[in-house]
């Protein structure tokens, strides 16, 4: 790859990592910002959130789009639904109308779009890779509308390819910090009954995936984006116990996570059985596949 990669969500847990790593190795950056100044030795454009600027994404080689507005950022009233929805599907459309207003020449060669594994919804023991059909739900039917608005890149000579990305853990932000938070004050228990099922992955390790979804022309359509062993939530509960070495005996009755979240609650006791069929079959090498193991490397150093 040789000209500009285009990437929303700088600012963010993935994006920055991203950023960073394409950094690192000699890439031009132009990154899609709402507040300019926060980044530092890449080319800012300020946007809207929704549409790119006209010209940002002229003689690009690729372009990464991972802004969105935080899931939990609180109780799914209609405003923040459609919030949700305006970050994610109506953004990824307006992407699709300016790479298709370019001429074919200056026009960027592949998209790699974030999804979720919100996609699956509530699915309890199935075991499921990037053939699975949607779930039921707010959530996935979002995925559903995001990746089909990416797709259609696809019809003015685009690769695309749609990361469904499982939660995050990384000791620099995101849900890991939020998680062990209780447990360190000793008041940490499985949520709900604890057997279902929780799609993770490493921050590196998502990162490099995304390195390869943008360099290796066989990525596309979706690919899962979490380690290849997922854990049940008890089986979380218990490794953080033991990682920051605090009791896990007080659960956290699903109850009072719906009154919490409300209908996001369903991806909290949801159950997610995920695995990254495609990443594998592309020979991509996962370096995190130990829950435990990576959660002593970005916890213990602060136990």
């Amino acid at each position: 790859m040789t000209g500009p990669v285009v990437l929303t969500g700088g600012t963010g847990l993935v994006g920055g990592a991203l950023l960073s790593a394409l950094g690192s190795g000699g890439r031009e950056l132009r990154a899609l910002v709402r507040q300019p100044g926060r980044l530092a030795g890449v080319r800012e454009i300020l946007w809207d959130g929704t549409t790119p600027p006209a010209g940002s994404l002229d003689g690009a080689e690729a372009v990464v789009h991972l802004s969105g507005e935080p899931v939990f950022g609180g109780l799914p009233t209609a405003a923040r639904r459609q919030r949700l929805r305006a970050s994610r599907v109506d953004s990824t459309r307006a992407f699709v109308a300016a790479l298709a207003a370019l001429p074919e020449p200056r026009r960027p060669r592949s998209f790699v779009c974030a999804s979720a594994v919100g996609y699956y919804g509530d699915r309890g023991e199935q075991l499921l890779d990037e053939s699975a059909e949607p779930g039921d739900g707010f959530l996935a039917d979002l995925c559903v509308d995001w990746e089909a608005a990416a797709t259609e890149a696809g019809r003015h000579g685009v690769r695309v390819c749609s990361v469904r990305i499982g939660v995050v853990l990384s000791r620099k932000g995101g849900a890991l910090p939020l998680m062990a938070r209780p447990f360190r004050l000793g008041l940490g228990g499985r949520l709900g009954s604890g057997r279902q099922w929780f799609p993770w992955v490493g921050l590196d390790d998502l990162v490099a995936l995304l390195v390869a979804a943008l360099d290796d022309p066989r990525y596309s359509g979706a690919v899962n984006g979490v380690a290849p062993e997922p854990v049940r939530n008890r089986e979380l509960t218990r490794a953080l116990g033991h990682v920051l070495r605090r009791p896990t005996l007080l659960p956290v009755p699903a109850l009072a996570v719906r009154a919490a979240l409300g209908e996001l609650s369903a991806e909290i006791l949801g159950s997610k059985r995920v695995v990254p069929r495609r990443a594998g079959e592309l020979g991509f090498a996962f370096r995190q596949a130990s829950l435990e193991d990576l959660l002593r490397a970005e916890l213990c150093e602060r136990a």
